[in-house]
């Protein structure tokens, strides 16, 4: 695993704040100008994720007993599929064939699917959540390696992801049990390994060197920073 994640401490006198959706500033472009995968590898395995998150959202729904639940879930799940369904656009407009081009990143994702699907509709819920929302910020900040593709991609995944009814079940989920706050902390830290695990693999190398974990490590302190707030807006601690 990369130094990073055993290194949570940020040096002194270093403020990393996650840049806002649509700023790629210098930074990121040097981070990753070298290391992101080509562009078919970017665009299927940001498309077969979304197809996964939809999947997972949709099973929720099918087991979720309240309507006002069922409709909220909906939303998130409607978000999904319209990313995933214009991220298949754009590889058809660059003359691929889409399930040619996710198909090979099909077996990974869907163990990470399995890895994180909890035993409980809240814990899979905050997986959703977390998750996506740590995978969406990584490809966006990999887009700007992409030149127009990578902007059409950044504006598909600032989309509003309507997963803001997640936030406010698991909220209520916990007011109705305290026990619940410690159960799904837990879960979402263990989120985390896996869902980094995912974002190194899009990463043209696995094996990086010494300089090359340097450079990307900026980044990934910034993921963990929004992971972080994620955390907390639900009274979650990361």
């Amino acid at each position: 695993m990369f130094e990073w994640l055993r290194r949570r401490r940020r040096p002194e006198g270093r403020t990393i704040t996650l840049r806002s959706r649509g700023d790629f500033g210098e930074a990121t472009r040097v981070d990753f100008e070298e290391l992101a995968p080509d562009a078919d590898t970017y665009l299927g395995q940001a498309a077969y994720l979304q197809l996964g998150f939809f999947e997972t959202l949709s099973e929720l729904i099918a087991s979720t007993p309240e309507l006002a639940q069922k409709e909220a879930l909906s939303r998130a799940a409607g978000a999904a599929l319209r990313k995933h369904e214009e991220l298949v656009a754009l590889i058809r407009e660059r003359g691929g064939d889409p399930t040619a081009v996710m198909l090979p990143f099909r077996e990974e994702l869907d163990g990470f699917r399995r890895a994180t699907h909890g035993s409980r509709p809240q814990e899979t819920m905050l997986s959703v959540h977390i998750t996506a929302g740590m995978l969406d910020d990584f490809y966006l900040a990999l887009s700007s390696s992409y030149g127009d593709t990578g902007r059409r991609v950044a504006r598909i995944l600032q989309a509003d992801d309507d997963r803001s009814a997640i936030v406010e079940i698991t909220q209520q989920t916990i007011a109705s049990d305290p026990e619940w706050a410690a159960l799904l902390a837990l879960w979402g830290r263990r989120l985390v390994g896996d869902t980094l695990l995912v974002a190194r693999s899009a990463l043209r190398s696995r094996a990086l060197d010494a300089a090359e974990e340097a450079r990307v490590e900026p980044v990934f302190t910034e993921l963990m920073g929004a992971h972080a707030r994620r955390m907390d807006a639900m009274g979650l601690a990361a």
